[in-house]
């Protein structure tokens, strides 16, 4: 045959009929070659302590090749650290920033996908601007950031697709789709490891989206392990697509199209990814793909070795049926192109991907070799001009090989505390530069937990509701419906989904009627699935969508923890404020029956759960203002309404959505001078009934509702209340220990009122035990009024015993 490649003929698959190239193969083989190269130099970096850790696609590429002919401007890709080919292949991600991310460089433009905050192999794209509004999403495609949790992408995956459908088959959508949607034919293109497919979101994520069908691709990267364990001893039958096989689609049915391919063979794969690419896209019919005899040569990662656990027979597999191998000897048996050419290929391939790991690291090293020498001359004037020997710290600073700015931040922080005596312009200018430098590292690594743009919900100041002749009196939940039947008119992206809210209301009836008023694109029952209904949430508010997402109870939150935790509450940190997702999750908990529908687990929620806002309103008039104001910011955030307080009656504001409370913003709800408590939701009526009591017997509390927990009261109002009183008692259901400790160390701590106080703060909270049903269990369990009386009674006698004779002693929980 003619030397090079020829031109002349072209490819086609043998049933999607795609017409390829010869250049265009190519082109695909040489990226596969760069992409494999890149693989190999992380590994090295790591082992030779350039880089913190290595996780990449080698034995990957070539499915991943054919799926990115498959992805359209529009489309999303939701999957994990191993889709490197695939990013290259599509123009999401390049070379340098791969690089950039093996090396931890924090500089956003050199690693756009998280600014120097996730590992390597965790791709997201820019979806927001520099103010953090959104980008025209159609412009190019799209992929949500990775997560390393396993199976942690499928839920969002499940939203990511099913806002396709929203917008192409809901009326009130059609104002606001431009710049987030065709008619709804953007396609997710989710993919997992064949391990992670024994999860159980795996299972949950995959029926919801059978169930919604909408225009999901799952492509299963089988490589035979799961780290060490083989398919045998994780999946039943060894396979997933035989597992499947109830998922199928049938005439008539719902269900997937399923596809099982080798990942070696590059004309097959392309052909499965157009076929079910198109069916998605024209019919949102969802597929999988069972991509089987993938290799892994380099094993899991960096952190072992797969000659451990592999067989002497599979190590020769992982040669023999390596798909770049595969693709190479396809080439040329079908004389595409000669093996003089692809050994040149290979070769000046290999040579520009370690140039460009060359650049990248001397970019992430050259401003901090810059760092130390502004460290150097500030320490180094320091020591001529204190005459204090630092030339220890300077030849540890300087000699570093690599240095890092861990070591020019210990190494300031060592000289200032050797030259502590000394008192001269040097020092003040050493101090100076290490604080400066804190702070710039603090910016660099911290910052975008919350939003900074100008919609953040911490800008929305305080709207009063507003009372006429008029207001009526209503039941709580009355409030709530007619303030989400308001915003569901005011906002169009608006949707809620959960358990039963749809045809039912809710089990509260919070929603009763709404459904009909606004449609089922706007108010969606679902199955019960809490960590999906979150996830859909998740992927749809990446979509530009606003979702309000129902947990029914706050007990039930758990089955969806992980997932707001690791995706939801990191999103827009992790992505250097790149992407951002303004779910708000609704769900009631505190005080009823049972040990299922009493939860006040806040310890939990705020501990685990920063990035998100987490509002403890006492009433639904408190709550509905709260809604209004997350509703018009855009940050995620959870509100846990007061599950006994439906009935209650409360006046309808005429202004029910409009008024807005601001976030962090406690209220004094009862003025008292001998006594501060501190407490939220369910707890702050039966506190006012203790304050009366109290107040009878000669002490006057001030009762101050936080109601918001993250942001806490960003005004020192209880730190104020505190210095007026001298005392504090915080009442909280939560376990001793709990959101009490919280509270005090922010009142204590952050705002400085231990300094204000006459006697010990004192904790008043819920047994460490969950609450047995009925009413004596709620009475035993959690703060009463008996016990909040004896509590604040006791802080009096301690500061005047002799006005205040004994009487209960104050319950104390272990």
């Amino acid at each position: 045959m003619k030397a090079g490649t020829r031109p002349e003929i072209a490819v086609t698959t043998p049933n999607a009929k795609l017409r390829l190239t010869v250049p265009e193969v190519v082109a695909d083989y040489r990226l596969a070659v760069r992409s494999r190269a890149a693989s190999e130099l992380s590994r090295r970096e790591v082992l030779i302590g350039k880089a913190p850790f290595g996780i990449s696609g080698e034995g990957k590429e070539i499915a991943q090749l054919a799926m990115a002919r498959a992805f359209r401007p529009g489309d999303w890709r939701s999957g994990y650290y191993r889709d490197q080919t695939f990013m290259f292949a599509v123009g999401l991600a390049d070379l340098s920033q791969y690089f950039a991310q093996l090396y931890a460089d924090p500089d956003v433009v050199r690693d756009p996908n998280s600014a120097g905050r996730q590992m390597l192999s965790h791709f997201a794209t820019r979806v927001l601007d520099e103010e953090g509004r959104w980008k025209d999403l159609l412009a190019t495609g799209q992929s949500a950031s990775d997560l390393s949790p396993v199976g942690a992408q499928m839920p969002r995956s499940v939203g990511l697709a099913w806002a396709s459908k929203l917008y192409r088959e809901s009326p009130a959508l059609r104002s606001v789709s431009r710049g987030f949607s065709r008619n709804g034919e953007e396609v997710c293109f989710a993919t997992i490891g064949n391990a992670g497919t024994t999860e159980g979101v795996f299972w949950e994520s995959l029926n919801a989206v059978g169930v919604l069908g909408a225009p999901l691709i799952v492509s299963i990267w089988d490589d035979g392990y799961g780290i060490s364990v083989p398919n045998e001893l994780q999946t039943t039958k060894g396979s997933i697509s035989a597992l499947l096989e109830g998922f199928r689609r049938g005439d008539g049915t719902t269900g997937y199209d399923i596809h099982v391919v080798k990942g070696h063979d590059y004309l097959a794969c392309c052909d499965v990814y157009q076929i079910a690419a198109a069916r998605a896209r024209r019919d949102h019919i969802p597929a999988v793909v069972h991509v089987t005899e993938m290799t892994q040569p380099q094993g899991h990662s960096t952190s072992g070795s797969h000659e451990r656990y592999k067989s002497k027979d599979r190590l020769r597999f992982e040669i023999e049926f390596d798909p770049i191998r595969r693709m190479r000897d396809w080439m040329l048996r079908e004389e595409l192109v000669d093996a003089a050419t692809l050994d040149e290929f290979e070769r000046t391939d290999r040579a520009t991907v370690e140039r460009i790991r060359e650049e990248a690291y001397e970019a992430a090293q050259a401003p901090i070799r810059a760092d130390r020498e502004r460290a150097l001359t500030v320490i180094e004037e320091a020591e001529r001009e204190s005459r204090i020997d630092l030339t220890e710290i300077v030849a540890e600073l300087r000699s570093a090989e690599e240095p890092s700015r861990r070591l020019i931040a210990a190494t300031a922080a060592r000289a200032i505390v050797r030259i502590r005596a000394y008192d001269g312009p040097a020092r003040v200018d050493l101090m100076s530069f290490a604080d400066e430098y804190r702070l710039e590292n603090e910016e660099r690594f911290n910052s975008h937990l919350y939003s900074e743009s100008s919609e953040s919900p911490l800008r929305i100041g305080p709207v009063a509701p507003a009372y006429s002749d008029q207001s009526e009196t209503v039941d709580g939940r009355m409030v709530l419906l007619r303030c989400f039947d308001e915003n569901l008119a005011r906002d169009p992206r608006l949707v809620i989904l959960g358990e039963d809210v749809g045809r039912l209301g809710d089990v509260n009836l919070v929603f009763e009627g709404l459904q009909a008023r606004h449609g089922v694109h706007r108010v969606v029952d679902t199955g019960i699935r809490e960590a999906t209904i979150l996830g859909q949430g998740i992927g749809a508010a990446l979509r530009g969508l606003r979702p309000v997402i129902d947990i029914q109870y706050v007990d039930y939150l758990l089955y969806a923890l992980e997932l707001a935790s690791d995706d939801l509450a990191t999103l827009r940190w992790r992505t250097g404020g790149g992407q951002k997702a303004p779910v708000l999750i609704r769900t009631k908990g505190h005080r009823l029956q049972g040990i299922w529908h009493t939860g006040s687990p806040l310890s939990m929620i705020i501990s685990s759960l920063r990035g998100l806002h987490v509002a403890v309103p006492r009433d639904m008039t408190r709550a509905a203002g709260l809604y209004n104001t997350l509703l018009r910011g855009d940050d995620p955030a959870i509100v846990i309404e007061v599950l006994s307080g439906y009935r209650l009656k409360e006046r309808m504001p005429d202004n029910v959505g409009e008024f807005t409370i601001p976030l962090g913003a406690p209220e004094t709800i009862r003025e008292g001078r001998d006594l501060t408590l501190v407490t939220y939701g369910a707890l702050c009526r039966i506190a006012e009934e203790a304050a009366s009591d109290l107040s009878r017997l000669g002490i006057e509390v001030e009762i101050v509702d936080v109601q918001t927990l993250l942001p806490f009261d960003r005004q020192h109002t209880i730190g104020r209340s505190v210095a007026k009183t001298g005392a504090l008692l915080v009442v909280d259901e939560d376990v001793p220990g709990g959101a009490s400790a919280y509270i005090l160390r922010e009142v204590l701590e952050v705002q400085g009122a231990i300094d204000h106080l006459e006697v010990g703060a004192r904790t008043l909270t819920g047994t460490a035990n969950r609450v047995a049903v009925g009413n004596d269990g709620d009475y035993f369990s959690k703060p009463n009024r008996e016990d909040i009386v004896a509590a604040g009674y006791a802080i009096m006698r301690d500061r005047r015993p002799d006005d205040f004779p004994p009487i209960l002693a104050p319950v104390v929980r272990e």
